[in-house]
Order: structure tokens, then sequence, then C-alpha cells
């Protein structure tokens, strides 16, 4: 392909420095093109972390063609990242993460830009770190930091896009699109310190993060090319044990937020029933005694509780409380918002739980709260 049959000025190539052999192939989509590839070396992405999450998502933007990579990272290369940090290697031991990854990119890219900064983030340093970017990439390993960034991307008005990764499983969001909803609207409430495992406490599948990584790269891609579906709104959940995909719809406040079905065969499988609080009141009018489960964490049980809940568990703990759940009368599962309600119920039908018997609360204690005050409990 020539540069004249595309009508396109070599100046245009040169002034974004631009190696038309190398873009060839994203030159010849309809859906990008040279106007596509232009944007892209017009782009700037901030990576935070350059581990399992930010490996393969730094390799595949710079071979995309992203003209600035901000890498953001405290971390040393050590001998047990190798494993799944991909754009490290054996030679990088003792390297700080942001040096090994600007040296690889420079190898896959001359031509990208790369701008290290060899800290954590922070609530103090955020918003200089990631002002001026037009896209965020999440690859950190801890939870308060996702509502650092949650909250700095809410102020300067920049999408960012979630993952996180868990022994087999994945997943990925994209948040704060065109004031879209954000991960607070997903967690309203961060978990208790030490909930949640690190991947030395509780291990990884080291081409889990290859595979999320490289998901948040192609949502960060087609946020810049204005192209295609993003998971605005949807929490996309890859298992890498059964080899499925399935999403959570969302919206801000998550009062709407609902299961989505999978458009395949095995939809029925994770149909996830939902009754909004009026339902319940329906059907509690009408005799209905269900098993009343509260997947939220400790602290927001201890503020305010519906009355009558037989048992308090996190979500991603619920299978570790299996046995206390009745398996032959009906459930009814709540959270804060009614999002990790659903989550927690996708678990137990995994077990090989009844889903007829499972019921998420729309709108989750929010809800109740509002309709119900007298029949909830106050810390």
């Amino acid at each position: 392909m020539s540069i004249e049959s595309d009508g396109i000025e070599r100046d245009d190539y040169l002034g974004h420095s631009m190696d038309l052999a190398r873009h060839a192939r994203h030159i010849t989509l309809p859906q990008v093109g040279a106007e596509g590839v232009a944007k892209l070396a017009a782009a700037s992405i901030a990576c935070i972390g350059a581990g399992g999450l930010g490996s393969p998502a730094l390799l595949y933007l710079a071979a995309a063609g992203i003209g600035r990579l901000t890498i953001i990272d405290d971390d040393i290369v050590e001998l047990s990242n190798l494993q799944r940090q991909v754009i490290h290697s054996t030679a990088d031991i003792g390297m700080p993460k942001t040096e090994s990854a600007k040296n690889r990119i420079n190898q896959l890219d001359p031509n990208v830009e790369i701008i290290t900064h060899q800290e954590r983030l922070n609530a103090e340093n955020c918003d200089q770190l990631l002002a001026g970017h037009d896209v965020i990439i999440d690859g950190s390993d801890n939870i308060p930091t996702r509502y650092v960034l949650d909250d700095a991307c809410r102020r300067l008005g920049i999408p960012w896009v979630h993952a996180s990764i868990f022994r087999f499983e994945g997943h990925i969001s994209l948040f704060n699109y065109n004031d879209g909803p954000g991960y607070r609207d997903l967690f309203p409430e961060a978990p208790p310190a030490g909930l949640i495992p690190s991947c030395a406490e509780a291990g990884v599948l080291g081409v889990l993060p290859g595979v999320v990584g490289s998901l948040q790269a192609n949502e960060a891609i087609k946020v810049i090319l204005g192209i295609g579906k993003n998971l605005s709104g949807r929490l996309l959940i890859y298992d890498s044990l059964s080899m499925e995909f399935r999403e959570l719809s969302y919206s801000k406040n998550t009062d709407s937020s609902r299961y989505v079905e999978e458009p395949n065969d095995s939809a029925d499988k994770w149909m996830i029933q939902s009754i909004d609080v009026a339902g319940v009141i329906a059907k509690m009018d009408e005799g209905w005694s269900p098993f009343i489960l509260d997947v939220r964490s400790e602290q927001e049980f201890s503020t305010s509780r519906i009355d009558g809940v037989h048992l308090r568990v996190t979500h991603d703990e619920v299978l570790s409380a299996i046995d206390q759940i009745p398996a032959d009368c009906d459930v009814l599962v709540h959270c804060k918002a009614g999002v990790r309600s659903q989550i927690a119920i996708m678990l137990l039908m995994e077990a090989g739980r009844d889903g007829s018997l499972l019921y998420s609360l729309s709108g989750g204690m929010n809800s109740w709260q509002r309709l119900l005050p007298a029949k909830t409990i106050r810390g």
C-alpha cells in the first residue's frame, strides 16, 4: 500500500512519527484507517502498574502506536514476577519495573514516548500524575488505589479501564466514560483491609493477566478511536477454568443494576432472579419467609442491617459459608446496591445451587432503607 494511494500526505505520517509498514494492518481496517492511526499516535495513556496486567496492556498499546505512554510503579522486578509479568525478563531482576518496561517498549517501537514515575499512586500525587492523559489503564494490585484512581479520574474527566484478577478469574470494566458510572457505583464500600488475599497469598494462573490485560488494551484503543461497544456500565467476568465470559450491567448509583445473560445456548444457566423491595413486601404479605443473606462487609453490617437477617458473609467469601446457607428454601441475597449480591449468586450457582431459589434484591440496602426504614436496624 502506498501513501499516495490513500490520498495521504507523506508529511502527515512523518509529523506523527508513524511508520507506514509498521501500522499497515491497522490502516487496512475500515474502522481504523490512516485517520485512526493518527489518533492513536496523538493519544496519551497512563498505566498504573507495570506488573501482570500492565505488561500485556503496555506491550499492545505500544504495538498499536500510542504516541505517549506513562508508566507509574514503585516496585522492582523479582524472579516470582516472571511467571506472568511478561514485559520483564530474567536480566531485569532487581531493576525498577518502570525502567524495565520502558526498555522493552523502546525495543518494540522506539517512536513511542515513554514517561516513567517510580512511585506509588496516592491521593497526594494522583492529579499531577494523571492530568493530561486521554485514558488510564488500571494495573494496580490493591483496592485503596482503585478508589483513589476513581476519584481522581472523576475530578479530571478521564475515562479509565479497570481490571482485577484472582486465581482463575478476571473482571474488566470501563469507568467514567462520558461521565458514566465509576468504580464507586459498582463497589460503593471498600472491604476491610486484608479481607481479599493478594496474588502472593492466593496464587494466580500465569496466563490470566495476559488475557485480561490485553482486553484492557483493546478497550483503551476503542475509546481512543471511538469505535465499537465499550464496557461502560458493564462488568465483564472471565473464568479461565470454564472458558466462559459473563456480564453484569450497572449504572450510576447502581439502583438499576441487573444481570445480563450471555447471548448463547448456556444463557439460562446463568439467569439470575432479581426482586425489588415492593416485590419482597408483596411476597412476604403472602407468607414468604426467605433465608436472608447479607453479603456486605462487617463494617457495613454494623452500621445498618435488615431486621431478621440470617447470615452475613462478604460476596467473595460466600462459598466458605455455603454449608450455612439452606439449599431447600428461597434465599434473598442483598448488598448495598445490588451488584455484589448478583456476584454471590453466580458463585453459589457455579457451586451447584438451584438458581430458582436464589433472589438478588434490586437496589440492595439503599432501596430497602428508603421503603422499609422500620425494618432496618441501625448500628
